[in-house]
């Protein structure tokens, strides 16, 4: 699970972001690369961070848009696109394609503990699905959102290690925790269309807030945000929809700045911020990288 692994990061001190499941850490002579997608663009795509080189593409169906996207702790990519969730290996050969109903979307796909994968996909019920190592259906369950568009559902959501669900809910700016029976366990306004959650040490959940043009950490045994960062925290930065952050472990955050909604286009689309709020690297605007809403850091 993405909880997990980050803390195992966090344990090693290897100062790279291991935000969901991945295989052991690398050493630190390997040079960091960004499996990168985003709503809009029309592949998912490794970049070199250094040299901000794309080393690997993989092209995406028309009308695919990819909004969560990870390295499996089998050296292969996992990924959702909207219509469905896929894996495929470096040679672009597809290992398993799961396909969502009429009417659904699929914006979360990740491995988990386990070697199971999660599928998070929008509907009228929305649906939880878990697929063992071929792609097969071993659990699901429904649950009500309380938003009926199905696009303003959710993106990106986590399950932690008491089997619990949470949710960041796209249309409403609530994060909630839920079981497998669809109760609600915790509800927390953090304001925006949210897009991405990290559970962080101590209970913090990190929420990428979408067109609120921030991201907060919210103590979630007190139900309160209880840091926030936006753009006049980041002098000479805009931030336009804050899709997936990232929490590295030595305590920067690497942020999907996408900007699709916007008509400033200069922007950065990604950003590594430190902890005083200063940007220490940032992918600026190119014609070779789309609009990037998912990030996923490993070494090679």
């Amino acid at each position: 699970m993405r909880w997990l692994f980050f803390c195992i990061a966090l344990c090693l001190g290897s100062g790279f972001c291991v935000p969901r499941a991945q295989g052991k850490p690398a050493g630190k002579n390997k040079a960091e690369k960004l499996l990168i997608a985003g709503c809009g663009w029309d592949r998912i795509a490794v970049m070199d961070k250094q040299t901000r080189q794309l080393e690997w593409v993989h092209y995406l169906n028309r009308g695919d848009d990819c909004n969560d996207v990870e390295l499996t702790r089998g050296n292969e990519i996992l990924y959702a696109y909207t219509g469905g969730a896929r894996l495929v290996t470096w040679e672009q050969k597809v290992v398993w394609d799961y396909k969502v109903g009429a009417g659904e979307e699929l914006f979360t796909a990740t491995e988990l503990s386990r070697g199971h994968y999660l599928l998070g996909i929008c509907g009228n019920p929305a649906r939880i699905v878990e697929l063992d190592a071929k792609g097969d259906v071993t659990d699901e369950f429904t649950f009500e959102t309380g938003i009926s568009k199905v696009h303003n559902q959710f993106r990106q959501i986590l399950k932690t290690k008491r089997n619990t669900y949470i949710i960041p809910l796209f249309g409403c700016g609530d994060v909630v925790e839920i079981n497998r029976e669809g109760k609600i366990l915790k509800r927390v306004k953090a304001g925006g269309n949210l897009f991405s959650v990290k559970l962080l040490r101590g209970g913090i959940w990190l929420v990428g807030c979408g067109d609120a043009h921030k991201w907060v950490e919210i103590d979630s045994r007190r139900g309160t945000v209880v840091h926030t960062v936006h753009s006049d925290s980041l002098p000479g930065i805009s931030l336009l929809f804050v899709a997936e952050v990232c929490p590295y472990a030595n305590g920067h955050r690497l942020v999907a700045n996408w900007n699709g909604h916007s008509r400033d286009k200069m922007q950065p689309r990604l950003l590594e911020v430190d902890e005083r709020n200063r940007v220490v690297w940032q992918l600026g605007h190119t014609g070779e990288v789309g609009n990037i809403s998912a990030v996923f850091p490993f070494r090679k």
